[in-house]
């Protein structure tokens, strides 16, 4: 009776549990972490990448590999997706977070052969990680956000292990001329939307240096019709949210009519609908017409007569973006329409052929809360890159704006965090000060990879990095990634915010905590044919 092994889980059903499961987590985050180790520093490696449609990406940004990669392991998977969070959290620190995530379990595997219990690990963990924000929020430095060539620089050290040289700048400049224009400041508080107002658009073709920000809009339309304005002066710009056209039913309506003069007059209402409405757009003078609807023939026609440029059918993102360029206001219905919704903040309206297309600009506005990125380059993969890199610079800009503390970048930080923790665990007792030291010990990952990347001698440089932390005032010392020698941050002028660095660290630590809680997976695979018995078979639990 005993003896007998009692089934409980379906046959479909395929279980893993205890060490090795732990274990085969480490592995798997190991594993994500090696294949990105390279892309760290301004001596990165680039990756090539062929997705199943046969299309090419080429990056060094850590996000973007890991979305481009197929993993099967759910571990795996989990480091896949905090590389993503960090991407859309902060914009910058990708490739450090898996990194630093892989070190912190590859460290922990060995208290776990050790059998140490892993909720003691995780204490550790988690009274490490308070210690090191505090440790971080002590070495940081505000910053003056008004000082440009301050800012320059930092954009310039976050993502210079990213782009070639000749983008550097550039990148920089456009970065920090397009946040700033996005700020805006309600009741003391700074709202940057970079997503919805600051829209990159790629146009193949030209040199990279024809690249800039419009102070204004740029969209991808022509006017409706050839005989209108292409090129207008101070516009008056009106916005509707609403067609031009003849009203049809929400629901399907027929009408029976018996004599041919009341279809002459159903003809009559829906011209004189429109010219009402037309009526009612041109009593306000506008230069310049957007909707997000269509616009009749016959509403064309009424338009040019007044001399009025109409563009149709844009999209809704760029309707608020020229709004809030313009200053006018998207109305929905015409009979509303009022003179405080003009916008009357452009300077100068021009539709341009560039290549095949035409591009209407909205440029010159005096105050714009909006704008549009103008990429320009020899190829769609060379904009793509680019695109990333300028993604990566405008989040770094806008978190500095939000938060205005620095520190120091090469390593310095999390040098000086490794010798703070050291020093702490020395005070402690209890078995929790090993997995505590441990920590430590994961932190120089970064500083030792950045040496590895520039093909320098790791241990050596490693042990002099860590016996000048111990001196007095050397905190911003860390690894020139150019050259792989030791060098002073603060000198070099290269800095990280501070929100960067500290949510690298809290999501690797957090991640790292997660997949050591983990100790059972279940998986339940389908049957290749359907079982009549409701799928009972001989997996047993014990």
């Amino acid at each position: 009776m005993f003896g007998r092994q009692m089934l409980v889980l379906s046959q479909n059903v395929k279980r893993e549990s205890g060490r090795k499961v732990q274990h085969g987590n480490i592995n798997a985050a190991k594993m994500i972490a090696d294949v990105i180790r390279t892309c760290l520093g301004p001596r990165a490696m680039m990756k090539m990448l062929l997705d199943p449609m046969g299309g090419i990406v080429m990056t060094n940004d850590g996000n973007a590999i890991l979305r481009e990669i197929q993993v099967q392991h759910p571990a795996a998977k989990s480091m896949v997706e905090i590389s993503r969070t960090q991407d859309e959290e902060v914009g910058d620190g990708t490739t450090s977070v898996i990194i630093l995530a892989g070190e912190m379990l590859s460290v922990a595997e060995q208290y776990l052969e050790q059998q140490m219990h892993p909720s003691i690990i995780i204490g550790a963990y988690h009274q490490a990680l308070d210690d090191m924000l505090t440790v971080l929020k002590d070495i940081s430095a505000p910053v003056d956000v008004n000082d440009r060539e301050m800012m320059l620089k930092i954009i310039n050290s976050a993502i210079n292990t990213k782009v070639n040289n000749l983008q550097i700048d550039l990148a920089c400049n456009i970065a920090l001329d397009a946040v700033k224009t996005v700020e805006v400041e309600e009741n003391g508080r700074k709202d940057i939307d970079i997503k919805k107002y600051a829209k990159v658009e790629k146009i193949p073709g030209g040199f990279i240096h024809d690249s800039s920000v419009l102070r204004g809009v740029m969209v991808n339309k022509d006017v409706t019709h050839p005989r209108m304005r292409r090129h207008i002066k101070n516009p008056r710009i009106m916005l509707l949210d609403c067609s031009l056209e003849y009203k049809k039913g929400e629901s399907q309506t027929d009408i029976e009519i018996t004599r041919e003069e009341d279809f002459t007059r159903i003809l009559q209402m829906e011209e004189d609908y429109i010219q009402h409405i037309c009526e009612e757009v041109i009593r306000l003078k506008p230069d310049l017409l957007f909707t997000e609807k269509g616009i009749s023939d016959l509403a064309l026609h009424y338009l040019m007569k007044a001399n009025i440029s109409a563009i149709r059918r844009i999209r809704k993102s760029d309707s608020n973006r020229i709004a809030r360029a313009c200053g006018a206001r998207i109305v929905s219905r015409t009979d509303e329409l009022r003179e405080e919704d003009i916008g009357t903040g452009a300077g100068l309206f021009d539709v341009t052929k560039i290549g095949d297309e035409y591009f209407a600009f909205i440029t010159e506005c005096k105050e714009p809360k909006a704008c549009t990125i103008l990429l320009r380059g020899a190829s769609k993969e060379i904009l793509a890159e680019v695109e990333r890199n300028l993604q990566d610079a405008m989040q770094v800009t806008r978190n500095i704006l939000l938060e205005p503390y620095l520190v120091p970048g090469g390593g310095a930080v999390e040098m000086a965090i490794a010798h703070a923790l050291t020093e702490k665990s020395k005070t402690m007792t209890g078995v929790e000060q090993w997995p505590y030291r441990a920590m430590a010990n994961a932190l120089e990952v970064i500083p030792r990879t950045l040496i590895q990347n520039c093909g320098a001698s790791t241990i050596r440089l490693l042990t002099s990095l860590r016996a000048k932390h111990t001196q007095e005032g050397c905190q911003t010392w860390g690894v020139n990634g150019e050259t792989g020698a030791l060098a002073d941050m603060k000198e070099l002028g290269i800095w990280e915010p501070l929100t960067v660095k500290a949510q690298t660290f809290k999501t690797a630590v957090e991640t790292a905590i997660l997949l050591l809680r983990i100790d059972d997976i279940v998986s339940g695979h389908k049957s290749k044919k359907d079982d009549s018995h409701g799928g009972d078979g001989d997996a047993s639990y014990n």
